[in-house]
């Protein structure tokens, strides 16, 4: 297996901590900008075309899994040029324009939602889920996540976190609160790299007490399992990564799209609100305050935070990943073989 990413991207640090091998392409967004820049990134597409092709010459892969956003473009296009079969995996209800575009070149998509299928033409997608760490849907049991995380017992556990790269403007807005949140419950925070050094000296200001209940961090690599047991409600955007392991975790939220990823976290959280497992904050209403009153009522309402985590449950797909997985096998033949001779993946 082999992982191609940018040079830039957190992936060259993710990667290789899981063990798989990583090559790099250039790659830059089209959507949004000036005409000269635009040209001026599809040069740099162009490039990129030509080093995803002389990584498949190399590799020679017998499928090819893309997700989305601008780097699949060059890969995907090299990978038709090579006439290797191409599986778009969409984790969002709502497709982007990268993959849009890099589904026309694709055998088959697998969408993580029933409502994604209505964006492709009949008969070309597959509902999969969303694939998300096993341990997710091993047994959960929270007082030994908050054993393990050295957080208070009988207290409220709040997760907020911005992605991979930390949110601004939620950090922002649980700053200008922070005492009042932690008053209602201890709070493990994500607040990214860019964030974290005055974070960090707003908690030294705290009272020993409310210190003790602030757990915050630039990023979290395996302790996210166990964040994710022993939350009771997270505040997040609300990206793929959010829906999956949320709905796998039966974590109920307060989701706060990112105003400034096209359509697609709007879509993500109208989704899961809609569907009885989030509430929907916009991020410009957090400037006025709108996140500690949402936070009050919700910690305050047990029957609430039960129905919302059993609704986030309900959209749980444990098979997500093998589903994938058979969907690469056939298109890459090894499908064939495995069920004629009655073996699996």
């Amino acid at each position: 297996m082999l992982y191609i990413g940018t040079a830039g991207g957190l992936e060259t640090s993710i990667v290789p901590r899981a063990g798989v091998a990583l090559r790099t392409v250039q790659a830059a967004a089209l959507r949004g900008l000036s005409p000269w820049r635009m040209v001026a990134n599809g040069v740099t597409l162009l490039r990129g075309v030509a080093q995803a092709w002389d990584i498949l010459r190399d590799f020679r892969p017998d499928v090819l899994l893309a997700t989305g956003g601008y780097v699949s473009a060059p890969v995907v296009v090299a990978a038709r040029l090579r006439r290797c079969p191409v599986l778009v995996y969409l984790p969002d209800v709502q497709p982007g324009l990268a993959v849009r575009f890099i589904s026309r070149l694709a055998r088959r998509v697998a969408v993580s939602f029933e409502a994604a299928q209505a964006y492709f033409p009949p008969g070309k997608t597959v509902v999969t889920g969303y694939p998300v760490r096993p341990a997710l849907f091993g047994q959960q049991d929270e007082s030994v996540a908050r054993e393990r995380l050295g957080l208070i017992s009988g207290v409220k556990t709040l997760l907020i976190l911005g992605g991979s790269r930390g949110a601004h403007s939620i950090n922002v807005a649980v700053s200008e609160s922070l005492e009042q949140i932690l008053n209602l419950a201890q709070v493990i925070h994500v607040a990214g790299e860019q964030d974290i050094t005055w974070l960090h000296e707003q908690r030294e200001k705290l009272p020993v007490q409310l210190q003790q209940r602030y757990h915050l961090h630039a990023y979290l690599h395996e302790e996210m399992v166990p964040v994710l047991l022993a939350a009771d409600v997270a505040v997040a955007r609300a990206g793929a990564a959010t829906m999956g392991e949320f709905s796998a975790a039966g974590l109920p939220s307060i989701l706060v799209p990112y105003p400034y990823a096209g359509q697609h976290q709007e879509a993500n959280a109208d989704f899961l609100a809609s569907r009885g497992a989030a509430l929907k904050v916009l991020d410009g209403a957090l400037a006025s305050g709108a996140l500690l009153p949402a936070l009050q009522t919700l910690l305050a309402d047990e029957s609430t935070l039960r129905s919302m985590a059993e609704n986030a449950h309900k959209l749980a797909k444990p098979d997500a990943a093998r589903a994938i997985a058979w969907e690469l096998a056939a298109l890459s033949g090894a499908g064939v073989a495995a069920s004629r001779s009655g073996g699996g993946i």
